[in-house]
């Protein structure tokens, strides 16, 4: 029995390590017994390489973050079996149990950095979270790429982070915190000491072929971001005016507008309806349930949602109280008309090749006519200015399905449709330079 030792929960280089060695000297799952901290048994000498998917690499990456302890060998008799050439259908419990297990640690992320309030105590900002799983590096990460000009620490029971302004480092967790005022004094009487003994993360594997795993604060993020659109003043401006409008009544209720996001020289454009709620809150496009599983379906199908510029046709929430919930309403084709106007400059200055449209609002807004989803479904529509849109579901209408056979149908059917629409812009780029 081999004992595989990870020096911590998210020791991410260290489990693709031990895989490595271990697949190549033909260890087989039941033969290794993988733990946190520990002595471990001697590697065995390998020689060569191999490769599995892509989407495995990168569903193992985030997977890896579960509390979950069965995780690390679960992900093992993953790439074993893809090693040995078998082919793991969508229905397998193992891949089924590790799709689970990301869309936990996803879910979960996204939360923490929504819920994640910061106190000040002088210079310093002071945060405390009790995340469900080990989100704390990749978060923490991200958070310091987004915020690097002020030093901040997160608290959370298992760990805690801690950014300087040039270097982000991790140390031992703290007790559950009740209020504001335990934090601070516990601050005050340990913050110095636990600063003295955090150590500065390590680097990690290479960020492309990463998802929300752990990283280094200085290298790119893999997933949702804001990119910068300075290169673009009349979408810098639409942004700016779009915060302020008032073209309808959805401006009220709504938190903020949430215009779209990407590079600016996208050769797909992405639309869905309107922002949700945790869009509404973040401020973002497509952060919440359905971009999630947005996310994991551009990944299945070979696209990069780096590459893509995604927005709403409606850049406001709507949406009626049910006691403290917000929940979503359809907008009127009225509001979808009176929001067309950044839409329009959306795909003005973008000027992508094609534009999938996620939904009916989304296909109402650019085809400028009600369109049955169903029927015109997969169909490549030539618009008048010379782009192309490619009607298909909203990722919200498959977390609608009922989990079982038809889920997974559906969502296979819609991974085919962005299947479609890579191949779709690889022949439109082609024709069109």
């Amino acid at each position: 029995m081999f004992h595989a030792v990870l020096s911590s929960e998210t020791d991410w280089a260290g489990w693709r390590a031990a895989t490595r060695a271990l697949v190549l000297a033909g260890v087989e799952p039941r033969e290794v017994n993988w733990a946190v901290g520990g002595t471990p048994s001697p590697l065995p000498e390998a020689t060569g390489s191999f490769g599995v998917s892509r989407m495995l690499v990168s569903l193992a990456s985030v997977a890896i973050q579960a509390r979950e302890p069965e995780r690390l060998g679960l992900l093992y008799n993953l790439v074993w079996r893809a090693h040995a050439g078998q082919v793991l259908p969508d229905n397998d419990p193992d891949l089924r149990l590790a799709r689970r297990l990301a869309l936990a640690v996803r879910t979960d992320a996204h939360r923490m950095r929504t819920h994640l309030r910061f106190m000040p105590i002088g210079p310093h900002l002071l945060g405390w979270y009790a995340p469900a799983h080990y989100v704390l590096e990749a978060n923490a990460q991200r958070i310091a790429q987004r915020f690097p000009e002020r030093p901040w620490s997160i608290a959370t029971p298992d760990a805690s982070a801690h950014w300087d302004g040039t270097a982000l480092r991790f140390g031992a967790g703290v007790p559950r915190i009740a209020d504001d005022e335990t934090l601070a004094a516990w601050w005050e009487a340990l913050g110095d000491s636990i600063l003295a003994d955090a150590t500065t993360a390590v680097s990690v594997p290479p960020a492309e072929e990463l998802d929300e795993a752990p990283r280094p604060p200085d290298r790119s993020a893999i997933g949702p971001i804001v990119f910068p659109v300075a290169s673009a003043p009349a979408l810098t401006a639409a942004r700016a005016d779009a915060a302020r409008c008032e073209r309808c009544e959805l401006c009220d209720p709504a938190t903020q507008t949430v215009f779209g996001e990407g590079p600016v020289d996208a050769a797909v454009l992405f639309v869905g309806e309107q922002p949700g709620d945790q869009e509404d809150t973040i401020g973002r496009p497509f952060v919440g349930p359905a971009g999630q599983l947005l996310d994991r379906a551009l990944e299945e199908a070979g696209i990069d949602r780096r590459g893509i510029y995604i927005t709403n046709a409606v850049k406001h929430f709507k949406f009626t109280l049910r006691g403290k919930r917000r929940i979503h309403v359809s907008p009127s084709p009225e509001e979808i008309a009176a929001c067309g106007v950044w839409l329009d400059t959306e795909r003005a200055v973008v000027g992508p090749k094609l534009l999938v449209l996620m939904g009916g609002s989304a296909a109402r807004a650019v085809l400028g006519r009600p369109v049955a989803v169903t029927r015109e479904r997969g169909q490549a529509i030539r618009l008048p200015d010379g782009q192309m849109a490619f009607v298909t579901v909203h990722p919200s209408y498959l977390l609608r399905v009922p989990e079982g056979e038809a889920q997974v149908r559906e969502y296979r059917a819609f991974v085919r449709d962005l299947v479609a629409v890579r191949e779709l812009v690889g022949v439109v780029r082609g024709a069109n330079g």
